[in-house]
């Protein structure tokens, strides 16, 4: 898939300068025989089912699963092909979580419609006991292509990779999740093995190119970037050929507009990430040719 720079992509539609394609209505894309994919995004939401109080100091009122469910379903009745995703930590900040391990969180994500959610790390606070228990209330696969689980009992229930059909397109999903030692007690994550995130992006992206994908995504959980060489999303997307987008987590960071990384084949991928606590929802538009041949992105969040 090549990428059509803003400004010529613009041209086609016949809207040079716009500020947001957000606005359009669907008919101006189907006339210049654009098509597009919509992705809304969440990361790091930790439990936060009820909105920030008032008197918060970094969130007064902010979130909440009811604002973000409103949001969610006011998205879906313009575009039915919408792509929901979180890139992991759904557990763990607030006492629902500590009550009831986990269980709202999934049901309320079920009945929002969410298509994969990434393995955070604090998905193993409960331990593997504790995350099997409560994982059949989720509509929706965990994904951890990097995490080795066949030696656990959670073998066979966390998936590498998803591919979903949205409309006339295919859309791989896949998942990678951070290193857990030194973050997380080896009492809570056993016997689960932590493979090389970047080998293992590399070998969803053969599989899924091999799937005739037409957009390849990775869910990450490995964090935006780091000094030194500890894997992060700029890492990723540096070292793989046939990534499109990452959405990310783990580092809290609110990218708007997104970080654009050039890949080995000098392709742009852009990498997302909606901030911490469900305060915030990302959103990522992806724009074909009739030919499905060129791609632009269009990228913003919205404070919930």
């Amino acid at each position: 898939m090549q990428h059509i720079d803003r400004r010529n992509f613009l041209k086609t539609l016949g809207i040079a300068g716009a500020a947001t394609l957000a606005g359009i209505p669907a008919i101006a894309f189907r006339d210049a025989g654009i098509h597009k994919i919509s992705i809304l995004h969440t990361n790091d939401t930790h439990s936060r089912i009820d909105p920030y109080p008032a008197k918060d100091p970094n969130y007064p009122g902010m979130g909440g699963y009811a604002r973000r469910a409103s949001l969610i379903n006011r998205t879906r009745e313009k575009d039915p092909h919408l792509i929901l995703l979180d890139a992991g930590d759904v557990f763990q900040g607030t006492p629902y979580f500590n009550m009831y391990g986990g269980k709202p969180e999934l049901k309320l994500m079920s009945k929002m419609g969410y298509d994969a959610v990434a393995f955070g790390n604090h998905e193993f606070d409960n331990g593997l006991d504790g995350f099997k228990d409560v994982l059949p209330y989720a509509g929706f696969p965990f994904l951890a292509a990097n995490y080795d689980f066949s030696q656990t009992i959670l073998a066979g229930k966390v998936r590498d990779y998803i591919v979903l059909t949205k409309g006339e397109y295919k859309v791989g999903v896949y998942g990678l999740g951070i290193d857990p030692e030194g973050l997380v007690s080896r009492n809570l994550y056993k016997e689960t093995k932590y493979l090389d995130p970047i080998e293992k992006a590399r070998e969803m992206e053969s599989i899924l190119v091999k799937m005739q994908c037409d957009l390849i995504i990775c869910l990450s959980h490995l964090g935006f970037d780091y000094e030194g060489d500890k894997v992060s999303d700029m890492l990723v997307a540096g070292n793989t050929k046939y990534t499109d987008i990452i959405i990310g987590g783990h580092t809290h960071m609110l990218l708007d507009p997104p970080r654009i990384v050039r890949n080995l084949q000098n392709r742009p991928v852009a990498i997302g990430q909606a901030g911490y606590g469900g305060t915030y929802i990302g959103s990522m538009d992806v724009f074909f040719d009739a030919q499905g041949e060129k791609s632009f992105v269009e990228s913003y969040t919205t404070k919930i």
